[in-house]
């Protein structure tokens, strides 16, 4: 019961992280470090031994990070997030959340050139949803060439991972 209170936690805390992550471009510090927590004690009952791999794992894929990090192609929110919720994970599992990410982050870039292309705004209508506005606010923001929130790619690939089946 306790792993599935942590994966649930987890998740939580992922959709926070990504939500934020539209809304300010911003990425909380208290959700990396719940997830840092949450994952270290999930490794713990696998023995020392897999909490080390894994967070060996995790301190390389930081070191790794840093270099788009210098290049300003990823933001310091999504690497701590992403070094965060691989310390919760074997090795493997690590590789698969970082594919599941990229493609993530692939079709993710891929909504935003369309929204781009269609420009999508709200005109002086009163009776919009709350998507048409985050939709016209995100539209606002590519015709001005800002970042994508990436949080949203670290959170679906980190769901894909903790949710999947064993057999994968």
């Amino acid at each position: 019961m306790p792993q599935e209170i942590a994966i649930a936690s987890t998740l939580l805390l992922l959709l926070i992280s990504a939500w934020r992550d539209i809304a300010t471009r911003t990425i909380p510090n208290f959700a990396a470090l719940c997830i840092l927590v949450l994952g270290l004690a999930a490794r713990m009952p696998a023995g020392k031994l897999a909490l080390l791999l894994s967070a060996g794992t995790a301190a390389l894929l930081f070191v790794l990070l840093l270099i788009p990090y210098s290049c300003r192609a990823i933001g310091g929110g999504d690497i701590k997030i992403i070094t965060a919720v691989a310390v919760g994970l074997p090795p493997i599992d690590t590789y698969r959340f970082i594919v599941a990410t990229a493609l993530a982050g692939g079709l993710l870039g891929v909504a935003y050139l369309l929204l781009y292309r269609r420009r999508h705004k709200a005109r002086g209508s009163t009776r919009t949803s709350a998507i048409s506005r985050v939709m016209a606010v995100e539209a606002w923001r590519i015709s001005r060439r800002g970042p994508l929130p990436y949080g949203v790619a670290i959170a679906i690939g980190g769901a894909f991972v903790l949710l999947r089946p064993a057999g994968f």
